[in-house]
């Protein structure tokens, strides 16, 4: 049932949205979570004004606020009357319209700087990737705590979505019919290429893809692995929901990220978009894809290493019980 607004917290919300920038912002956020940083550079006008804007645009309950260290995101309401109501208004916008199109023209170019500096840390660090992977709870634990959360039963088709070094692919490929690893990374990519031929999994191949565009259809894998991706991501709904496409009915969706931490200098020396997930922000968007939350779970740093980094560990399963049965998956 539609939740309704009062008489004075509807013309607050209004008179918010109805300004011309405030309301180029509110469709510049349903598109993604942005920064303040993101916003003055798609809408070219100062910090301050922008931080305005968006304090009177929180005020009205129109976008939620919420803060990784230095940095703050931002993005459109996604509860109450208020998350409704903007959704819809946003919805009624001409999507031909010139002014959004211009801002989503510069927005994609926004989008586009970030791969390119997140492939360009790729580049420079593909052969230490492993190395720089200590900085968490030890590999050793972590593999077997996702090895473990997987076991309630086996699966055919495994796509692991960045890939990397393509270890997931190898983890598991005397156990599977088919693997495949999608990177946006081309030298991430030959690495994966030769551990898995010394390996000898040659039913396992690693493809150059984008992880919010899956060229492959749906209804395709048993299982998807979102290995240590996330945070390197703008937008790690969409590509929850891209990932949950794919999976066959009753099929399962694992991501492996940190917990929530401090360490900023991820953020600025390794490219790091976000800090480390909470338990809640993930579970949220494996139900907005339609899927059922099954497990959580925490792999903490060894007492005695010099790892600070907890990695958590979520599970989701398509809710739809058999092909012939099945029915389009509601994402929300």
């Amino acid at each position: 049932m539609r939740q309704t607004l009062g008489f004075d917290d509807l013309g607050a919300a209004l008179k918010a949205a109805a300004e011309e920038t405030r309301l180029r912002i509110l469709a510049l956020l349903a598109e993604s979570e942005l920064t303040v940083s993101d916003l003055t550079a798609i809408l070219r006008q100062s910090q301050p004004r922008i931080s305005r804007h968006l304090k009177l645009l929180a005020e009205a309950r129109l976008v939620d606020r919420f803060r990784e260290g230095s940095w703050a995101f931002f993005r459109l309401a996604e509860q109450g009357a208020a998350a409704d109501l903007v959704r819809d208004l946003i919805g009624r916008l001409d999507p031909a319209d010139r002014t959004i199109g211009r801002d989503r023209e510069r927005l994609a170019a926004v989008r586009a700087a970030r791969i390119s500096a997140a492939q360009t840390y790729f580049a420079e660090h593909a052969a230490e990737w492993d190395r720089i992977r200590k900085l968490h709870a030890a590999d050793e634990a972590v593999e077997s705590a996702i090895v473990a959360a997987l076991a309630e039963k086996p699966f055919r088709a495994l796509l692991d979505l960045g890939t990397g070094t393509g270890r997931m692919l190898e983890l598991f490929a005397p156990s599977i019919e088919r693997g495949l690893g999608i990177d946006l990374s081309r030298d991430m990519l030959a690495l994966a290429r030769a551990r898995l031929d010394r390996a000898g999994c040659r039913h396992c191949s690693v493809r150059h893809g984008d992880i919010f565009d899956l060229a492959l259809p749906a209804d395709s894998f048993d299982l998807v692995i979102v290995h240590q991706v996330l945070h390197f991501l703008d937008d790690g709904a969409r590509a929850i929901r891209e990932a949950a496409r794919v999976l066959r009915p009753q099929g399962r969706l694992l991501v492996v990220d940190f917990a929530p931490h401090d360490l900023e200098f991820l953020r600025e020396q390794h490219a790091h978009r976000r800090l480390g997930f909470s338990q809640e922000t993930v579970t949220q968007w494996l139900e907005q894809s339609g899927l059922e939350p099954c497990s959580h779970q925490i792999v903490p740093p060894d007492a005695g290493s010099d790892g600070k980094l907890a990695v958590g560990l979520w599970l989701g399963r398509d809710r739809r019980v058999a092909l012939a049965d099945a029915q389009p998956r509601e994402v929300a």
